[in-house]
């Protein structure tokens, strides 16, 4: 047992000094000259490596202008590095490479995935990788199809291919322009095939091969009589559920709260703004793409959106946020409180006691880490900056979404050391970072018993 913890110890090491060199290894690269159309400060090209490392999509500078073909290169490897995770890249050139995965390169892999089994674990990350690689076509393909006819064969292969790893690994980074996809806001090509890649990437990969194992028993007629979305595992079922319903509740929020707002959806036609709503709600997931101007958005709208950026996507995936899963199950503890209950319930599953701790966990380091930033910035920077600006891009920080409402740029170096921090915090997982650095449990905790006593609560 004891070396099984030692091992997860390392692999969270190896995880935060993996994407902490990447970063650093980007940021050198990105401000070379041959990377630059024009001079660029080096904390500048360190924020969008770790903006892009991060796939937030937070950025100080214009891609487009600023960033020669070489430095564009550069920027996508490290989107698709930070989508794939670090360990999932190091194992692609070990295949390549036909060198063979040690067992303790297994248990790694093992930790970084959560996986339950060392069995296939392999096989997995190939799935993995795989998979990824035939979304990201998929999108590139369709964006082709707008792409081409506006920018010419080459150039619009080229941003077919970028903007769709881009969007589908959640960087949210554009080389289109100083305004994202606002150029595309009523072009139900780009907007369906954003929110396509966004959505698959951010359910997780363990629900992609969950749906599609159930969907070859089904096919085979091995689960005949019952329902496919019965023969799912809980963590699927929990993570498209919850999709779903903020997904939907984001797009209503947006339609009801921007209808008449004539600078972002007030001067569309019905179904436009109902797509543009969609996009917003989706985009909030931790993509950082936009078709409204963010800050042109309604307080009560910011406000709302910063929530959703806070939850974020699925585990498993490449969001970011506390995830979809650990709100609900936090939601249902308290439900379960409030009904008198002894034990979490949750389709016919009891959710374990350790599985609570680490999700309540999780939601306080994190929110721990968004109030701290938030506060920071506003000590930082002069009081005429409105403060649901601040927790807008805070939140967006934190959550790796990389929406702002106009205000990254204008920000100072040291609020811009502050967001960097918080973008990497939101990768890793701030329970993950602290955990990776945290002492050894003494010998004695684990078999000591203290006596209970209570305290006042509420």
């Amino acid at each position: 047992m004891e070396k099984k913890k030692n091992v997860k110890w390392n692999t969270l090491r190896v995880m935060a000094a993996g994407f902490f060199g990447v970063i650093l290894l980007g940021g050198v690269l990105l401000w070379l000259p041959v990377s630059n159309a024009q001079p660029v400060l080096f904390l500048d090209a360190l924020f969008t490596s770790v903006s892009a490392v991060c796939v937030t999509g937070l950025v100080t500078i214009t891609p487009i202008s600023q960033f020669t073909l070489f430095g564009k290169v550069i920027l996508l490897l490290l989107i698709q590095i930070g989508g794939l995770g670090v360990i999932a890249c190091a194992t692609i050139f070990f295949f390549l490479l036909r060198r063979k995965i040690t067992l303790r390169e297994r248990v790694v892999l093992q930790e970084a995935y959560g996986a339950d089994h060392l069995g296939g674990i392999v096989a997995f990350v190939k799935k993995v990788i795989l998979g990824t690689l035939a979304v990201e076509g998929v999108g590139a393909v369709l964006y082709a199809f707008r792409f081409i006819p506006e920018y010419g064969i080459i150039r619009g292969i080229w941003y077919s291919v970028f903007h769709a790893v881009s969007a589908f690994c959640n960087a949210g980074i554009d080389i289109l322009g100083e305004n994202s996809l606002a150029d595309y806001m009523t072009d139900p090509l780009v907007n369906f095939t954003t929110m396509f890649l966004i959505i698959s990437s951010g359910i997780g990969f363990v629900v992609w091969f969950d749906l599609l194992s159930n969907g070859q028993k089904i096919f085979r007629r091995k689960s005949r009589g019952r329902w496919w979305f019965n023969g799912l595992k809980l963590q699927s079922k929990l993570a498209l559920i919850m999709t779903a319903v903020l997904l939907a509740a984001g797009t209503v929020f947006v339609f009801l709260a921007e209808y008449g707002n004539p600078d972002t959806i007030g001067n569309l036609t019905l179904g436009q703004k109902v797509m543009a709503s969609a996009f917003q709600s989706v985009t909030t997931r931790t993509a950082g793409f936009y078709t409204v101007s963010q800050g042109a958005l309604h307080e009560e709208t910011k406000l709302f959106c910063a929530i959703l950026m806070f939850i974020g996507g699925s585990p498993g995936g490449t969001a970011g946020g506390v995830k979809t899963t650990t709100f609900v199950m936090l939601f249902l503890a308290c439900l379960t409180f409030v009904r008198g209950g002894r034990e979490t319930e949750c389709m016919g599953r009891k959710i374990s006691v350790p599985n609570f701790r680490m999700g309540f966990c999780v939601v306080m380091v994190a929110f721990t880490v968004f109030i701290t930033g938030t506060i920071a910035i506003l000590m930082i920077e002069p009081d005429e900056i409105q403060m649901v600006n601040v927790l807008y891009e805070t939140a967006s920080a934190v959550g790796t979404v990389g929406l702002t409402a106009d205000l990254t740029p204008h920000l100072s170096r040291l609020s811009h050391v502050v967001l960097m921090v918080m973008m990497y915090m939101g990768r890793l997982g701030p329970l993950t970072l602290m955990l990776a650095f945290a002492g050894k449990t003494h010998p004695r905790d684990r078999i000591r018993s203290l006596p209970e006593e209570q305290i006042m609560v509420g």
